[in-house]
């Protein structure tokens, strides 16, 4: 099952980044090989000056600080890193020493729940600062592709989550095999990112909210 299927409009990124596709039908398109985009996506990615890549590291951890001109007077500086086969073998085997990466902003893209899946919503559920996650609900593709692109946002001050890190915070179906939400979702972090960035350099507070209706979570922008 190596072909991709895309759903529309997320073959504009496609056709941005070069990637050719069999345009089959007005609501998806199917890539050959699904390689063909990850390989592709990557290669520009890396060729940018400013963009390091980590292989085997895990973000096991955030770095929290206090401030007092967000809604919640935290905000995520950074994250602690290390090895993924210490991470994952913190209970068998010695811990070693992680390293810490400060950032003005960070997009959190685990994925749904599993063992190194929506780490940083359940650790923020952990201390406290989200309520409690209803996790990803059950498939339904026509409706977790909207879901998930309406849901990315920036959940804390300094934490943008996207992709199926999204359902588990919101309880959206989980998706089948089809990718145009995850295109999308990160193309919008993105541009939250930068919106976030650009708050900082004009000294503007933050305008994340995480509020609980109903049961459901709902992130309120002031």
């Amino acid at each position: 099952m190596s072909a991709m299927v895309v759903r529309k409009p997320a073959n504009l990124l496609l056709d941005e980044i070069g990637v050719p596709y069999d345009d089959v039908c007005d609501e998806y398109v199917v890539i050959k090989h699904a390689a063909l985009f990850t390989s592709t996506i990557m290669s520009k990615v890396l060729q940018a000056p400013n963009v390091k890549l980590f292989n085997a590291t895990a973000a096991e951890d955030m770095i929290l600080k206090k401030d007092e001109k967000t809604a919640c007077g935290m905000r995520l500086n950074g994250v602690v890193t290390n090895w993924s086969l210490v991470t994952q073998n913190h209970d068998t085997q010695s811990c070693m020493d992680p390293n810490v990466m400060e950032s003005k902003v960070v997009v959190y893209a685990s994925g749904h729940d599993g063992p190194m899946g929506a780490s940083g919503v359940k650790r923020l559920q952990r201390l406290g600062m989200l309520p409690a996650i209803p996790g990803m609900g059950g498939l339904d593709m026509n409706a977790a592709e909207d879901s998930i692109v309406e849901g990315t946002c920036e959940i804390i001050p300094g934490m943008v989550v996207c992709g199926m890190e999204v359902a588990e915070v919101f309880g959206s179906p989980r998706m089948g095999p089809t990718f145009g939400a995850m295109f999308v979702s990160g193309q919008k972090a993105a541009a939250i990112a930068l919106e976030v960035l650009e708050r900082l350099e004009a000294a503007e507070p933050s305008t994340a909210v995480v509020e609980q209706h109903g049961g459901d979570l709902r992130t309120a922008v002031m």
